[in-house]
């Protein structure tokens, strides 16, 4: 039989008597080895309570529920392990047993969990895109089918602000956008070309130098990411577009070495995933109110785009929802099913979405 490094982590738990004071047995507290990782710092709020939350609060809540186990953990944050676009890779064959997993960089293998970038302008606030995609993974079974594939259990999932505008000039109406280059990402080109401007596929940490040296004219980014660029500098019209908080992965755990688990471990593990999910919208809202005061008091001339540009913009965009239904389900992928119902799930949470993206499926 070949052995993994976690086909047997049962048996590697270590077991040391320790006598109950007053007692009339003594217990054995066992420990399990385990590494949670992630490919960046602890920093990034969907980062940060991988530590302040499953770290941090799992040997107390055992202790609390008198639980023999405890868990001796390994912590490698910001790379140390794998870079970003390992982060399903590195939990599938277990280089780590846990992490975040970034199912934006995993178009392809993941592509439910990517559904928000098809679905622009849906929701309003960050529990609205939390609560949707964890009720879609707890509920659809294709969603759990798509985590199995790749040795995965999911528990929590991670969230971001909406994507605003930072531009050398001020956005003040759509066609102002007309022939400029916009950097982003490449799956937003769809978001920003039908306003006639051209989107320049490119990664976080060159924006600041490409705006600097007119490689673009402006960026589309969330406002958490792009204040520690400092993009306000070189971009200081910050139009704040707010096109809905999204969900783009979270909290994974590998399958085998969570079935290896005891069950009381196992629930206080699940349990946590959940109270991630929640721990990242917290300090998402509380970072995007403090960066856009952050950019007024440095300078920064921030304005909100109004609600009828933003229905001009989402009508204006391609069918992005029949797109990646046709695409998805070329793979033998439901997408139809999941698009159907993330936009009830999505409107049941309070959502008011500015167009139905389910409405020519």
């Amino acid at each position: 039989m070949k052995i993994t490094r976690r086909t047997a982590v049962t048996a590697m738990i270590s077991a040391t008597a320790l006598p109950l004071l007053g007692g009339s047995r003594a217990f054995a507290q066992k420990t399990i080895p385990l590494t949670i990782a992630s490919s960046h710092p602890l920093i990034i709020p969907w980062v940060g309570p991988l530590k302040t939350v499953i770290v941090d609060k799992s040997n107390a809540l055992l202790e609390e529920r008198g639980s023999d186990y405890r868990i001796d953990w390994t912590e490698a944050f910001g790379g140390t392990l794998y870079n970003f676009n390992q982060t399903l890779e590195a939990v599938t064959t277990q280089l780590t047993d846990m992490g975040w997993i970034g199912s934006l960089f995993e178009p392809a293998s993941l592509p439910l969990q990517n559904i928000m970038y098809s679905t622009p302008f849906v929701t309003q606030t960050v529990a609205q895109a939390i609560n949707t995609m964890n009720l879609l993974n707890a509920e659809q079974p294709a969603m759990k089918a798509e985590w199995a594939k790749y040795d995965v259990r999911f528990f929590g999932s991670c969230c971001s602000d909406g994507y605003s505008l930072y531009t050398k000039k001020p956005i003040e109406k759509l066609s102002d956008l007309e022939g400029l280059k916009i950097l982003g990402g490449v799956s937003l080109a769809p978001w920003i070309e039908p306003l006639g401007a051209s989107l320049v596929a490119t990664g976080i940490p060159q924006m600041y130098s490409q705006v600097q040296t007119g490689v673009g004219d402006g960026v589309l980014l969330i406002s958490t990411g792009a204040y520690p660029l400092k993009l306000h500098e070189v971009a200081p019209y910050v139009t704040r577009v707010d096109t809905g908080p999204l969900t783009f992965g979270g909290f994974g755990i590998n399958a085998d070495t969570y079935a290896s688990l005891p069950e009381d471990v196992q629930q206080v593990l699940a349990e946590l995933g959940g109270e991630y999910s929640k721990a990242n919208a917290d300090l998402i809202v509380q970072r995007e109110k403090q960066v856009f005061e952050a950019f007024e008091k440095e300078g920064a001339h921030v304005s909100d785009m109004p609600l009828e540009q933003k229905q001009e913009w989402v009508d204006r965009m391609p069918d992005l929802g029949k797109a990646w239904v046709e695409a998805t389900e070329k793979n033998g992928v439901p997408a139809r099913e999941i698009m159907k119902a993330f936009m009830e799930t999505v409107q049941a949470q309070g959502a008011k979405p500015l167009r139905d993206w389910s409405a020519n499926i």
